[in-house]
């Protein structure tokens, strides 16, 4: 054979080789696909950061994959994209978390990839972009993900078109404008969702989470695809009754209705889905009994039902759950004990039982749950000693039991080297507490709380400095000794109404982390450390009153301080107040009563944007309340107690015009129910801390202390000082007013008829002043009024019978010699003379009168306020994302009864 013969062979050979590699090459992209994706990209700005959602959702990588987009490489090897093997179409664009910025308009290029099937845009910021309806162009689009990417409006219809679509995610759409300060979210139709459920049946995951619901209706939710696996619509502010027939559906495996506390229904009696594996109703109405026939959900893990509207007794049932991981039924209504066989659920990792009213005893076998991690039973009615059985439990990292009747020493036995979180607050505990075993039984502890129990013996000053104690509340126990220093990382200090002794050490001030410092009612003597008003930036609540401190108030507060918070109450504090206060532009509370302070008005405090605050009863204050025509100041303030000082001169009406909170009501806008502030950002599974701000009033003549600030509640109480002339007829301005003490002064001239426009007013106390005249009908228009004392003063006539004024008794009224009628013995002139008691009906009348006060002494309390605070706190709306309401779940919906009624009147009152 030739060498030409060679050469042709070779070169056939070649010629088919390469004609084979072109057959099974990838084609590449088509270049109107690539210059529609660089028309993408640049359409864009890339942030510098990524956005919150993917540093929630940490597997997610963070990166602008539109950087490896050049006009030179085949796109279909870019970052994001996959193509089609035969057409090189592209089918799939992943730009989860690429850090892209700016509007996605509705004529995007991005529709020019008329091929398809998967479109992920998760964790952008589209800056409140609609979306766009000509998405229905993607005719083959099988997965479509716009979740958290910061879209508005309304979802379009036309997502109803995608027929295809086997996974829906349109969840945590949500943008806040930070110039015209408004914050829109994503809502969903009930028109668009019956013709989305309608439409599309292929559909297997759907999740609307955050997606504004509050005008859909939960029916369409019936018709969903019986081929549906996947059903989350937490946080949509979705209400009615959920249609049960959800919960048959075939092949669902995960049903999330959670945190939508106007929708309502109950779980089937049968006929469950059996591959259900986590169902979360957490923040629902979801009522009744929890069936037996739960018991029949073999594959689930998860069973979160925490603060929903459930009664009855913990099911049996639930021990036949073997797969169950996460049990979560606290805050509802359940009654009885714990079921025995509750250890059979050797999968739990979490068990929350709290907020209901179990009773009895904790299971003995409770520590055969080996990998439970998370144990809260807090706030039920248990009782006796804790199983010593949990010794078992070596990866308990939380164990929350406060709020119950267990009856125990302090568990040293307790072998929990993971454990960072331990409440027995509110119980029986007691005796001492073994030091050296506490530090060798939990060596991570990160939040203790051991208050109002009856502990005994004393803390070394140095026992903490070694722990790595975040949070300590030791308060309301029997201690005793000097105070015991904390951690240097501790910024939640309370150890207060627990018997310490000795001076405040300088060396507190080393722990710069510290926020708020409770150190009340204790017998601590000597003088304030000058450095502690200014070692910490953070410090955001001193609370040191019942004490014994004395001297002068340190003078140096810092220009950059957090407080919120000053209380010195009734110690023995002498000399003025210190200026330098006015650097606290944050502070809310401030109260200096019962000191030794003698000064004039600090009327340069107005300046503060947030005091709402202010008491400063039974010091040395004197001279007039010097308040300049036209001032701005003091806006916020809705307490002002000035009570028991030396103050003179007429009471000016500038003062009353200032209060610009109590004129116009603005403090009733505060979202929180009760004046409370938060604990820095750690939190604990669901369990979170706060501080809640307490005050001592004068309400109805009686000295009460208020163990929460309600931030409705408006009182002004200016009592025995030397206030002279008339009451100035502008009070009657004050529109939000709840309580009104001007009492023991030396008023002069009539009661102002403006008061009778004050609607909200609880309680009226004018008594031993030099008033005269009559008594103005108009005050028995205040439907509110509860309390009413006018006594000692020089008012004339007959009291008018009318509505609420006919309701007080005569203590009311006495004291005014010149007053007649009912309810005092005097007649008026022209009445008809009430015939003379026999001595046989003197029990019978005096009977009568005492039945008269008691009745109407309970009326008057009936339309006043009710005595002691028990509400739960409130913290956010539930309609906020729930990356602001998950770790708070004691929420607003537990008040939602007080719109039908004046809100005063739900206000309770420690003491009585």
């Amino acid at each position: 054979m030739g060498w030409h013969q060679i050469l042709l062979r070779l070169l056939l050979c070649f010629h088919f080789f390469m004609h084979a590699s072109l057959r099974f090459a990838s084609p590449l992209c088509p270049p109107d696909q690539r210059d529609a994706l660089l028309h993408f990209k640049n359409s864009f700005m890339l942030d510098s950061v990524e956005s919150n959602s993917c540093d929630r959702d940490g597997h997610v990588v963070s990166y602008p994959k539109t950087n490896s987009w050049n006009k030179g490489v085949d796109c279909c090897s870019w970052d994001g994209i996959t193509c089609d093997g035969v057409t090189g179409n592209v089918i799939g664009l992943n730009l989860t978390c690429s850090r892209l910025h700016g509007a996605l308009h509705s004529n995007s290029s991005l529709l020019l990839l008329r091929h398809l099937r998967s479109l992920n845009l998760f964790g952008n910021n589209f800056v409140g972009s609609h979306i766009s309806p000509n998405l229905s162009t993607f005719a083959s689009l099988t997965h479509l993900n716009l979740s958290s990417s910061a879209f508005s409006g309304t979802v379009p219809s036309e997502i109803s078109h995608l027929s295809k679509l086997v996974s829906l995610d349109l969840s945590h759409n949500y943008n806040f404008d930070f110039y015209s300060f408004s914050f829109s979210t994503l809502r969903l139709e009930n028109s668009i969702l019956t013709v989305l459920v309608r439409n599309l049946m292929t559909l297997r995951k759907l999740v609307l989470d955050e997606v504004n619901m509050s005008m859909v209706s939960p029916k369409p939710f019936a018709n969903l695809s019986s081929s549906l696996t996947y059903l989350s619509t937490s946080g949509c502010s979705l209400g009615g009754i959920f249609p049960d027939t959800v919960f048959r559906l075939p092949s669902l495996t995960y049903l999330d209705l959670s945190n939508n506390y106007k929708v309502s229904g109950i779980l089937p009696k049968s006929n469950w889905t059996c591959p259900l594996e986590s169902l979360s109703l957490w923040i629902t109405s979801f009522s009744g009994e929890i069936p037996d026939s739960i018991g029949t959900l073999k594959s689930i893990t998860i069973l979160d039902l925490t603060e929903c509207k459930f009664t009855g007794h913990v099911p049996s049932s639930l021990v036949d759950l073997k797969q169950l991981q996460v049990l979560c039924i606290g805050g509802n209504s359940f009654t009885g004990e714990i079921p025995s066989m509750i250890y059979q659920l050797s999968s739990l990792i979490s068990l929350d039982l709290s907020n209901n009213s179990l009773s009895g005893n904790m299971p003995s076998c409770f520590g055969n749950i080996t990998n439970l991690q998370y144990l809260h039973l807090s706030s039920n009615k248990l009782q006796g000693p804790l199983p010593r059985s949990l010794v078992k439990c070596v990866n308990l990292s939380t164990l929350a039991l406060g709020g119950n009747e267990f009856s125990d020493f302090f568990p040293h036995w307790l072998d929990a080297p993971q454990l960072n979180y331990l409440d027995l607050q509110s119980n029986k505990f007691h005796g001492r507490i073994n030091l050296t075993a506490f530090k060798l039984s939990f060596p991570t502890l990160a939040i203790l709380l051991i208050s109002n129990n009856n502990f005994t013996g004393r803390w070394p000053t140095e026992f903490f400095s070694n722990t790595s104690l975040y949070i300590m509340d030791l308060s309301n126990n029997k201690f005793g000794g000097p105070i015991p220093l904390p951690s240097p990382v501790t910024f939640y200090y309370a150890i207060a109404s627990s018997k310490l002794a000795g001076k405040i050490p300088s060396l507190i001030c080393n722990f710069a982390r510290l926020e708020i410092i409770d150190l009340s009612n204790n017998n601590l003597t000597g003088s304030l450390p000058r450095c502690l008003t200014n070692f910490s930036t953070d410090l955001s609540v001193l609370n040191l009153r019942m004490n014994y401190l004395e001297g002068a108030i340190p003078r140096s507060f810092s220009s950059i301080s957090s407080l919120t918070t000053l209380d010195l109450s009734r110690n023995r504090f002498e000399g003025t107040i210190p200026r330098s206060l006015v650097k606290c532009w944050q502070l809310e509370v401030l109260d200096l009563s019962d000191n030794r302070i003698e000064d004039t008005f600090p009327r340069w405090l107005g300046t503060l944007p947030e005091l709402k605050v202010l008491v400063l009863r039974s010091n040395n204050l004197r001279d007039l309340l010097d308040i300049p025509r036209g001032a701005h100041i003091f806006p916020k303030l809705h307490i002002l107690d000035l009570s028991n000082n030396n103050f003179s001169g007429p009471l000016p009406a500038n003062l009353i015009m200032i209060l610009r909170a109590i004129v116009n009501g603005e403090n009733a806008q505060d979202e929180s129910l009760y004046m409370t502030r938060f604990l820095g950002e750690w939190n604990t599974s669901t369990l979170s801390r706060l501080y809640e701000n307490s005050v001592t009033l004068t309400m109805k003549g009686q000295e009460i202390e208020l163990v929460k600030i309600v931030t409705f509640l408006t009182i002004i109480d200016l009592s025995n000082n030397s206030f002279q002339g008339d009451i100035p007829g502008v009070i009657g301005h004050l529109h939000s007013l709840v309580g009104l003490n001007l009492s023991h002064n030396h008023f002069t001239g009539s009661i102002p008829p403006t008061l009778g426009n004050l609607t909200n007013l609880g309680w009226l106390d004018l008594s031993s002043n030099k008033l005269s005249g009559a008594i103005p009908r108009k005050l028995g228009d205040l439907a509110s009024l509860g309390y009413l004392n006018l006594s000692n003063n020089q008012l004339t006539g007959r009291i008018p019978q009318d509505k609420q004024l006919s309701t007080f008794s005569s203590d009311s009224f006495s004291g005014n010699p010149s007053l007649c009628g009912t309810p005092l013995q005097k007649a008026c002139l022209g009445d008809a003379q009430p015939p003379p008691p026999s001595s046989s009906s003197t029990f019978d009348c005096e009977g009568r009168e005492s039945w008269f006060k008691h009745k109407t002494m309970w009326i008057g309390y009936s339309s006043g306020l009710v005595i002691g605070i028990s509400l739960a706190y409130i913290a956010f709306e539930t309609e906020r994302p729930k990356w602001l309401t998950r770790g708070v779940r004691m929420l607003e919906r537990r008040a939602v009864e007080w719109t039908e009624k004046p809100k005063w009147k739900a206000i309770k009152f420690y003491g009585q």
